[in-house]
């Protein structure tokens, strides 16, 4: 197994360009989260923003199918709201609560179409005001719908970033403020991807891959009671 770190050490700041370096590397092994594919050749706010709520509790597996089922059948708002509920049920089915899914991507259709003509505001604090979006969705498409900043913190984000000892933080929501503080901003919007593809194929909640770690020297691994 690789070495790691010794548990009383702490990141230093240069050590995040080398981690988020060393992930790069690793990355091109890995598939891109669904967002991200997604948006490699074209951007479009709304489908990013429709199936980053369609993938709330769901793999991406499922959620890729569902999205490119719905997008089939509506691209936009204005085709998405001539939908019943029961057709958009239908289409984004098995994902998870699918029938509250439905009602919830045809009320945010609406009111972008009411408010904005459709179209999805560029800023955060109004696309928290849309009804089930929360920080991780909003700067989901500030970041891949618009290439702007923002720090996008799931679950494995959050996780890994305190595996790593670089934040300590309880939930999703601080891990974001304490990383808009400390990481730099140029890597900002791809430090989302990177610790996405590497929570989903190594480093899991239990059990991780340690053995196959390309970043080990960097890791306290906090919180690993077993691993391979």
């Amino acid at each position: 197994m690789n070495a790691v770190r010794d548990a009383n050490a702490t990141m230093k700041h240069q050590d995040i360009d080398e981690v988020v370096d060393r992930l790069q590397q690793a990355y091109v092994d890995f598939r891109d989260p669904l967002v991200t594919e997604m948006t490699r050749t074209h951007r479009n706010p709304y489908q990013v923003l429709i199936a980053t709520l369609l993938s709330l509790r769901t793999r991406d597996e499922q959620t890729r199918d569902a999205a490119k089922r719905l997008f089939a059948l509506a691209p936009n708002p204005h085709h998405m709201v001539k939908l019943t509920a029961e057709t958009i049920e239908k289409a984004i089915y098995p994902v998870g609560f699918y029938r509250v899914k439905a009602q919830r991507v045809l009320e945010v259709s609406q009111i972008l179409l009411d408010r904005w003509g459709g179209d999805v505001p560029p800023d955060l604090d109004l696309l928290l005001e849309l009804p089930g979006v929360g920080r991780k969705t909003a700067n989901l498409v500030m970041t891949r719908g618009y290439d702007l900043p923002g720090i996008c913190v799931d679950t494995h984000v959050h996780r890994i970033s305190n595996r790593l000892g670089y934040v300590k933080t309880r939930t999703p929501d601080e891990t974001e403020m304490v990383l808009r503080k400390k990481l730099p901003q140029k890597h900002w919007i791809i430090y989302n991807d990177l610790l996405v593809a590497f929570g989903q194929n190594l480093c899991g909640p239990i059990s991780p891959w340690c053995s196959k770690c390309p970043i080990p020297q960097f890791c306290q691994r906090n919180g690993v009671k077993r691993s391979r």
